[in-house]
């Protein structure tokens, strides 16, 4: 979604200038054309070499450099911007911006520019909760900017409270919820489920399977960018949530029927991401395990289809099933899709190196009643939005 774009990172002179080498590395990686301003303060914290050797692009700090081409570089980089975003934001920066003053490289560019500006604001509690830090804020919200509420936490002062950058993860997401995908999703509702679920045997142990979520998340997380209503149903999983999406963590199949069917009468779309643990212990109140040669033996029962329990009750809804098998896998997808009541099945390629659980990226098969699509291997978002788009 990013590639080709061109976004520039304002950076002032606060310590958690340091954070943002991550950020336009990552940036890069996803082939976005990355430039970086710089106020005079900030270079005090972080080598401009830095950022040109993680962006390949000159960094800019003065104003008045006469070692460019012959161009009004701000107003050239203002132009061409797909987004700018500011992090982290000082107080002097923020206070420079809501009221237009333009003395710098960095004032000037988002005086100049016509792209989308989010502005991420550090800096000591004390200075963050000042009236006229808040009235600073409250003007450039007015102003058609995104402002991103700091973190609390131990700041580098010393200070315990509000003024901390947020992660250059939650910085990401921002810029790419910024650049959007058309919105394509906007006024919709959008359910979806991901990760593995957990069907408990004692304390100790519980039924599951391989499933990290990544897949589900990103569908999540690719609606949202769309302007969807978005709700991910999520059971245990090492995954931050995505931004700008509800998200309800469950445990077991049960629980994350009862998270859906609470969404459902109300969702567009439904898509079920999820790799639901097939089986449960049979009465689980009153079970009782019986080990005999030193092995467990325990009476299990199917859980709930949740997918296809849902589709059967559906108005307007659509809904988008996962498969995955180990043989005849479009044959038993098609099947699944019909059975079920599905209005798309997308079939997991499991054996293909990159594909599967555990990887970033992705190889699959969209099915529907008119045919089917075969998507090469791509990353798990680019997959998303192809799904979606399918959808749509």
């Amino acid at each position: 979604m990013l590639k080709d774009k061109v976004i520039l990172l304002g950076v002032s002179g606060s310590i958690a200038a340091y954070k943002i080498a991550s950020l336009a590395s990552r940036l890069k990686k996803d082939g976005a054309d990355v430039h970086v301003i710089m106020t005079k303060n900030a270079v005090n914290f972080i080598n401009p070499i830095t950022f040109e050797t993680l962006t390949g692009n000159k960094c800019l700090v003065d104003t008045f450099d006469r070692n460019f081409e012959f161009s009004v570089e701000h107003v050239s980089l203002g132009q061409a911007a797909d987004v700018m975003l500011v992090a982290p934001a000082t107080a002097n920066v923020i206070a420079k911006m809501a009221h237009g003053i333009a003395d710098d490289m960095l004032t000037t560019t988002v005086l100049s520019t016509t792209a989308p500006v989010i502005v991420s604001p550090a800096m000591n509690t004390r200075m963050y909760e000042k009236q006229v830090t808040r009235d600073n804020i409250a003007k450039l919200r007015e102003y058609g900017m995104t402002v991103i509420d700091p973190a609390e936490g131990y700041l580098a002062c010393g200070d315990i409270g509000a003024g901390k950058m947020p992660e250059p993860e939650d910085l990401y997401e921002e810029i790419c919820f910024a650049i959007g995908h058309d919105r394509i999703l906007a006024g919709k509702k959008v359910v979806v489920t991901a990760g593995p679920t957990r069907e408990a045997l004692d304390p100790v142990r519980f039924l599951t399977n391989h499933s990290t979520g990544r897949m589900g998340y990103a569908l999540a997380r690719a609606a949202a960018i769309c302007g969807a209503d978005t709700v991910l149903v999520s059971g245990p999983v090492e995954l931050r949530h995505p931004a700008r999406v509800r998200t309800v963590d469950v445990a077991s199949a049960a629980e994350m029927y009862e998270a859906v069917a609470a969404e459902f009468e109300d969702a567009d779309i439904v898509i079920g991401a999820a790799a639901v643990a097939d089986y449960r212990p049979a009465q689980v109140a009153d079970q009782k395990m019986k080990k005999s040669d030193g092995q467990l033996h325990v009476e299990l029962e199917r859980t709930t289809d949740i997918l296809g329990t849902l589709a059967s009750k559906k108005t307007h809804q659509f809904i988008c099933g996962f498969s995955m098998e180990t043989e005849k896998v479009i044959e038993n997808s098609r099947d699944k899709l019909v059975r079920k009541n599905f209005d798309m099945i997308v079939a997991n390629d499991l054996f293909t190196p990159g594909a599967g659980f555990g990887v970033d990226t992705n190889v699959v098969t969209i099915i529907t009643k008119k045919g089917e699509t075969h998507l090469p291997i791509m990353t798990k978002d680019e997959v998303a939005f192809r799904i979606l788009e399918s959808i749509i």
